[in-house]
């Protein structure tokens, strides 16, 4: 995951889980934020910077696919799709 090297590289970035909270409670990328697909309308309003940069993961990349068009839609400018975490090799946090 070379996308994660490089969120991992990056200040002031932010890294989302857009599974729902059940699927994050039974792991997750360390350091990961849970924001449901459906919440992605209330994140968006949280974070002012539209040059922020966002990494968004799911289960298989479908979500986090999904996630990423509809954040670029609402005007952030470097959001970057990890994909599916079922490809995460790392540790995951509980």
């Amino acid at each position: 995951m070379e996308l994660l090297k490089q969120y991992l590289n990056q200040e002031n970035a932010i890294l989302i889980d857009v599974r729902q909270p059940d699927e994050f409670e039974k792991g997750r990328i360390p350091g990961a934020r849970n924001v449901p697909s459906q919440k992605l309308r209330d994140f968006s309003l949280e974070v002012t910077d539209p040059d922020t940069p966002i990494y968004v993961y799911c289960l298989s990349g479908a979500r986090s696919a999904r996630a990423v068009r509809a954040l670029r839609g609402v005007g952030f400018t470097q959001v970057y799709d990890l994909g599916g975490i079922n490809a995460y090799t790392g540790e995951l946090e509980k």
